[in-house]
């Protein structure tokens, strides 16, 4: 990617690490799918009405936001209610770096290049390493519940990057239709009208701050210039600038939550960013436009003719 977009996506990366953070704080004594619908209704209101729809098939728009949207937040939610910490989420929640690189290669034909491959299972390897140096002591079912968050925005990634949508925000927005009423159907299914109910009561100023990072500067922000890199490079060059995110926020959980890392977190958050900085070595792709390849050389015979061409004056 050129400089522009590096910046922009590390800035992503950098919102959605603290994001983590936020989530944890304003959390407490929501259900998670309650929160979830709460903060996707805080994202089409009122950008609705301000950001025109993506000219993009309605199956489209609305499977970015089921998976994207609503698929990753419902899954990590819930598992950061079962007990995940928000530094490990971050981490576990990168295993969709591998699973969007593999979904593109087999559905996009997106073949990643050698050391694109190498930066990602160094990444790998870091999430491994934090993994086993946490000793089991987080729940099984919420480091699960964590890995399907991974893969459906995995999915999501692979459906926006086939859309190819000229706006990124529209995409993220129009998408979000998606969330909020199925959310609290499964709200109420899975935990019951009572908790639901209680959920709205408990929702305080903790949890309306927590909604305005989330909507406004994690998901209209981040998303949209995330969708929007997805539309103009491949996958392969995008995807893994997200590696830095559990970077970002261990450091913040570390900072203001008092989780410090141990030394497999910390050896695995450097493996985690060196494997980010071998994955987005230059591989002189051109944007979405342009087909997403470099441009052929030309051929000797081409060059040859060019060069007899401009040796003859304009008529």
């Amino acid at each position: 990617m050129n400089l522009r977009d590096s910046l922009l996506a590390a800035l992503v990366a950098a919102v959605w690490g603290f994001n983590f953070v936020v989530i944890d704080w304003g959390m407490d004594g929501v259900s998670p799918l309650v929160f979830v619908a709460v903060r996707f209704t805080a994202v089409l209101v009122p950008a609705i009405l301000l950001v025109p729809r993506p000219d993009l098939p309605w199956r489209t728009v609305l499977a970015v936001g089921a998976f994207m949207s609503l698929g990753q937040f419902g899954f990590l939610y819930a598992s950061m209610a079962a007990g995940m910490p928000p530094g490990l989420a971050a981490l576990v929640l990168q295993a969709q770096v591998v699973l969007t690189i593999v979904l593109a290669a087999g559905a996009l034909r997106e073949v990643p290049t050698a050391v694109q491959v190498l930066g990602v299972l160094v990444g790998s390897a870091g999430l491994v390493v934090v993994g086993v140096g946490r000793g089991g002591h987080v729940p099984l079912f919420a480091l699960l519940l964590c890995l399907l968050g991974a893969l459906s925005w995995a999915v999501g990634n692979v459906v926006a990057r086939a859309a190819g949508a000229a706006s990124g925000l529209g995409l993220t927005v129009w998408s979000a239709l998606v969330v909020p009423v199925p959310a609290l159907l499964l709200a109420v299914a899975l935990d019951g009208p009572s908790v639901v109910a209680a959920s709205l009561s408990a929702f305080g100023w903790e949890a309306a701050l927590s909604t305005l990072y989330t909507a406004g500067l994690a998901s209209l922000l981040g998303y949209g210039i995330f969708n929007s890199l997805l539309g103009r490079w491949p996958s392969a060059a995008v995807v893994p600038w997200v590696l830095l995110a559990p970077v970002v926020a261990m450091a913040s959980a570390w900072l203001l939550l008092d989780q410090r890392p141990n030394a497999a977190e910390t050896a695995g958050g450097v493996m985690l960013l060196v494997g980010a900085l071998v994955a987005l070595r230059p591989r002189g792709a051109s944007p979405r436009s342009a087909g997403g390849t470099p441009p052929a050389r030309p051929s000797a015979e081409d060059r040859a003719g060019r060069e007899r061409t401009e040796l003859v004056p304009d008529a």
